[in-house]
């Protein structure tokens, strides 16, 4: 098995809505990542993913194309800690 590692991710663009987090939930679920997604005030959406580097690496290009009707400007990310405790992937509100 390979080694586990952990991004969090910051989309900006028109991104927000329940459409977008539903399908990077169904993205992240396809590609076996745990983390969660969620809406931000200032109108971007973070996500952190957690499982092998190449499944991230996947989800992060899934990321720059975005959901159907979303438009995706920019995505930033940053290597964290892998928390053990992350056994699924879930929207926060």
């Amino acid at each position: 098995m390979n080694p586990l590692c952990a991004v969090e991710v910051t989309i900006t663009g028109r991104v927000q809505g329940v459409y977008f987090r539903h399908e990077t939930q169904l993205a992240a679920r396809d590609r076996r990542l745990s983390g969660h997604v969620r809406n931000m005030p200032d109108g971007s959406v973070q996500a952190l993913f957690q499982g092998e580097a190449e499944k991230i690496q996947d989800m992060l290009a899934w990321c720059r194309k975005g959901a159907t009707l979303s438009e995706v400007k920019d995505v930033n990310t940053r290597t964290v800690s892998v928390d053990p405790a992350l056994t699924h992937f879930e929207i926060r509100y």
